[in-house]
């Protein structure tokens, strides 16, 4: 079976989930930034045609949460639905333009396009600065939280932390630091890590980022440490010096990152979504840019073990 990348025009952040029911379930930042899309389909390449999708939550006009709605990501914990996102307060209130903090959502139901999308409230951090891209994984029968934050003793707009959960909404330890933006690839227009998304295998814990600006420049990064290490002792986690994904000018797909993984449903087959431009010519600042569109292509494995990301691909062949 072959995709077409595109799989979803103007989907930035995308987030593609494969539930036990055998639906893949997808949501991702809007153009207009005011709102949580959900949609889900048995298929990858019906994802962009299907009727099954709900608006899960819309940002109210004031408050915290009133603006700039970023980079959702569902989750299934502890048979609970739970979407985490990123929002700042309105943009008219003095100095209240991109001051992120992390929300979540949760839902009861089995199905998350029916019942009630339930606001949760912030996931704090510990640290009152800009936050975003949260993501959470279990290891050990112990819930990971992973994001990306900014530091008033660190250069750049985010670093990446890791902290243990008390529940869903909850940290139970403080922040640990697992990667600033230091090389060149990281630094360029933006110092930046953000985006973590985490992929098990192999006797590893793999942790991809995006880094730099969201133009041409953002590509991604790639952490692990071994499963039996400590994952709160950041001496425990290895940063490859080098981007294991970045932009193809040959095939013209320009900026690729803030990916998520999923896998074909037999589960042999391991995949990355990510999302990225088709032409560098953008007007104005990048994030005002609605075409950044979603893709997925096929994710490989070395004989070490490591992930092989390859280069950005216009179609994605499932055998």
């Amino acid at each position: 079976m072959k995709i077409m990348n595109p799989v979803i025009e103007q989907r930035a952040d995308p987030h593609i989930y494969l539930h036990t029911d055998g639906y893949y379930y997808f949501t991702a930042s809007v153009p207009e930034y005011d709102r949580i899309e959900l949609r889900r389909s048995r298929e990858l390449a019906e994802l962009s045609t299907t009727n099954e999708i709900i608006t899960a939550w819309t940002k109210p006009e004031t408050g915290p949460c009133s603006d700039l709605i970023w980079a959702p990501e569902i989750h299934y914990i502890n048979n609970h639905w739970y979407i985490y996102f990123a929002a700042a307060p309105n943009r008219e209130i003095k100095d209240a333009a991109f001051q992120h903090r992390m929300y979540v959502i949760g839902n009861e139901s089995e199905n998350p396009l029916e019942g009630e999308w339930r606001f949760l409230g912030q996931v704090d951090s510990g640290i009152n600065a800009f936050c975003l891209d949260a993501t959470t994984f279990t290891h050990d029968n112990k819930l990971y939280y992973v994001w990306a934050q900014k530091h008033p003793d660190i250069r750049g707009n985010s670093s990446l932390y890791i902290a243990q959960m008390k529940s869903p909404t909850e940290l139970l330890s403080e922040p640990v630091l697992l990667s600033k933006p230091e090389f060149d690839w990281e630094t360029r227009g933006f110092w930046v890590n953000e985006g973590p998304s985490v992929l098990k295998r192999n006797g590893r814990i793999f942790i991809s980022y995006s880094a730099s600006a969201t133009d041409e420049n953002y590509c991604m990064g790639l952490l692990y440490a071994d499963q039996n290490a400590d994952l709160l002792n950041p001496e425990n986690w290895h940063k490859n010096p080098e981007p294991v994904f970045q932009t193809s000018w040959e095939k013209r797909i320009f900026g690729p990152g803030h990916n998520s993984f999923t896998q074909t449903k037999d589960g042999k087959q391991d995949l990355l979504v990510y999302h990225a431009r088709n032409y560098t010519e953008i007007e104005g600042d990048p994030l005002w840019d609605p075409n950044r569109h979603t893709c997925i292509q096929t994710l490989s494995w070395s004989e070490e073990g490591f992930p092989v990301f390859g280069s950005p691909q216009t179609q994605l062949s499932i055998e």
